[in-house]
């Protein structure tokens, strides 16, 4: 199999003009990377764009997809852009560089909730995983995007593993699990592949998986946030009309030193908090009955009456819950009568009441 190299991906596309210079002399190609497929080596390519140029994209992207393709050895091709522009403080406000304080447009798609939490091991993208399921349960068009693109885990959660594939309008297709569409950066990588990117990097391909996915029509896109207050936080905070965000947190103290960073950075960017939800609340022994509180207990109870916002419920530490997203069943799909899907359900049924308020 041919080894495919930098150099020769850039000879390639240097073919390609914009505004009558190649787009490599210009100064457009951010990144080159690669990833090994069982047929050759898939190219990952990012161009920076000028933003009121970005309707203008398409071309360029199927232009470089059959130019690099022609390199030996090359099976595949993703093209990411970026519109990479100096933004001003807007009201005083600090925010990233990689994109102004704009937000962009997303008719098709009724409200956006955003999952998060100040650190990671919380359970957060098993909570976002069901709080999907559960709002498909209801009967509503529901999206589930995966935003965590160093460590996407609703692909395996979800029991998913296909590429995603290209209509003819260009967009990428999400997979479909019982209803429920799906996208995440983990569909276009192996599971041991590190994402070695950049802040600005990271917010172009959140924003292409906004723009550049065919959801359709959705009531609901439950956004599975990375851990902590970075750049993919800073993305939705700042550019998507979120509707609102879930904060998820264990009872004890150190998860909610962190929990209370998070709900600080949704409040100073004016994003609604919708509430708290307390993971891993309590253990049941499933011998004996037993209740034991390895994580204490009501911390996020406690933490949401401090600060008058809303408690949306609490999950136990189960093992069920647990095995069920490492095989990809998630418990509100595969167990339908399981009291945690009944609090999931419970949890979603409140978040669509206060929404439609």
């Amino acid at each position: 199999m041919a080894q495919v190299s930098k150099e020769a991906v850039l000879k390639a596309l240097s073919s390609i003009l914009w505004e009558g210079q190649d787009i490599v002399s210009k100064g457009m190609v951010l990144e080159v990377t690669f990833t090994k497929e069982p047929t050759g080596t898939k190219v990952h390519l990012i161009f920076k764009i000028e933003p009121k140029k970005e309707a203008n994209f398409d071309a360029l992207k199927r232009d470089s997809e059959e130019a690099v393709k022609k390199v030996e050895g090359v099976s595949s091709v993703d093209v990411i852009f970026t519109a990479n522009k100096e933004a001003q403080p807007k009201h005083g406000r600090a925010h990233s560089g990689a994109a102004g304080p704009e937000k962009i447009e997303l008719p098709n798609i009724a409200h956006i909730i955003v999952v998060a939490s100040g650190k990671g091991g919380v359970g957060k993208s098993t909570t976002a995983v069901n709080l999907a399921a559960a709002f498909s349960q209801k009967g509503l068009k529901t999206g589930l995007l995966d935003a965590d693109v160093y460590g996407p885990s609703i692909p395996r959660m979800m029991g998913l593993r296909d590429e995603p594939e290209e209509n003819a309008e260009g967009q990428m297709e999400p997979l479909e699990r019982d209803g429920i569409k799906v996208m995440s950066i983990g569909f276009m990588i192996r599971e041991d592949q590190p994402m070695i990117w950049r802040g600005p990097m990271v917010h172009a391909a959140l924003m292409q998986f906004l723009r550049q996915v065919a959801w359709g029509a959705l009531d609901v896109l439950v956004v599975d946030l990375p851990p902590g207050t970075g750049d993919a936080q800073l993305t939705f905070a700042q550019s998507i009309p979120v509707a609102g965000a879930v904060i998820v947190s264990t009872p004890q103290d150190i998860a909610l030193i962190d929990a209370r960073k998070a709900l600080a950075m949704f409040s100073k960017t004016d994003v609604p908090i919708l509430g708290i939800i307390e993971n891993m609340s309590y253990f049941e022994c499933p011998h004996c009955g037993g209740r034991s509180e390895i994580f204490s207990h009501a911390g996020a109870k406690s933490e949401a009456d401090k600060l008058n916002i809303p408690f949306l419920g609490e999950i136990p530490l189960d093992i069920v819950l647990r095995r069920r997203g490492d095989e990809g069943q998630p418990l509100t799909l595969s167990e339908p009568d399981n009291p945690i899907t009944k609090a999931f359900q419970s949890i979603a049924a409140r978040l669509w009441k206060h929404l439609n308020a």
